[in-house]
């Protein structure tokens, strides 16, 4: 919604899943089929907290693993193993490529700030905090709840709207008088679960339908249509 990290994301699970279930088939001289990122990213993973989204998409191909312990390195073929390895990806592609913010993203938050609202980021990942720093907007929220408080909290991620919750609750505003903006499935399920007052679909990955199937109120293809 504000930073390109989609796209790594989602390159970073079809990385990590492509190369387990292709060992996985070798192994067991079964047929590989592939991470599809529109059939398995979107419906499965994207915005999800990462041991989340390794369960939701593993259980989606009937495949079970140990959930791993806390100290499990990134090799080893559990759920946390797993969603370390792919935490690697992320931070590997982020050393060397950097973020990019969507630069109609930043002006909604300014202007919005500039008109005495309070804003929160609300990301399931771990790695918020550095890529807001990365692309130099840190500084235009008042309140971050990512992956990291999340599991400091013990509270659920989306599709669940406790992350929500808590943001609405740091900033001093009840649900139903906030906005969410969301340009993930899973988040747009939290928004609504909420109880928010609206929930903004975002459109970029051409699932404008599924986001409104999912609850959005209102879906835009970009940020930019609400400058008006």
């Amino acid at each position: 919604m504000l930073t390109d990290t989609a796209r790594v994301h989602a390159a970073a699970w079809k990385r990590l899943f492509d190369d387990f279930l292709r060992a996985r088939a070798e192994r067991e001289g079964a047929p590989f089929r592939e991470f599809d990122i529109e059939g398995d990213y979107l419906v499965y993973v994207d915005g999800k907290p990462r041991y989340d989204g390794v369960r939701s998409f593993l259980a989606s191909r009937e495949i079970e693993l140990p959930e791993g312990e806390e100290d499990d390195p990134p090799e080893s073929e559990s759920v946390r193993g797993l969603g370390l390895r792919k935490d690697g990806f992320v931070k590997e592609v982020m050393a060397r490529d950097g973020v990019e913010a969507y630069p109609t993203s930043v002006e909604l938050v300014r202007k919005l700030r500039e008109q005495g609202f309070r804003t929160a980021v609300v990301s399931s990942s771990h790695n918020c905090a550095a890529a807001l720093e990365v692309a130099g907007i840190a500084d235009l929220f008042d309140s971050r709840v990512d992956g990291v408080v999340i599991d400091e909290m013990g509270i659920p991620g989306k599709p669940a709207p406790d992350s929500f919750l808590e943001a609405a609750r740091q900033l001093g505003v009840a649900p139903e008088r906030a906005i969410v903006v969301e340009d993930a499935i899973s988040g747009v399920e939290a928004g609504r679960a909420g109880g928010f007052g609206l929930v903004i679909g975002v459109a970029r990955k051409g699932d404008a339908g599924e986001l409104a199937r999912h609850g959005a109120h209102h879906v835009v293809a970009d940020l930019g249509e609400l400058l008006d």
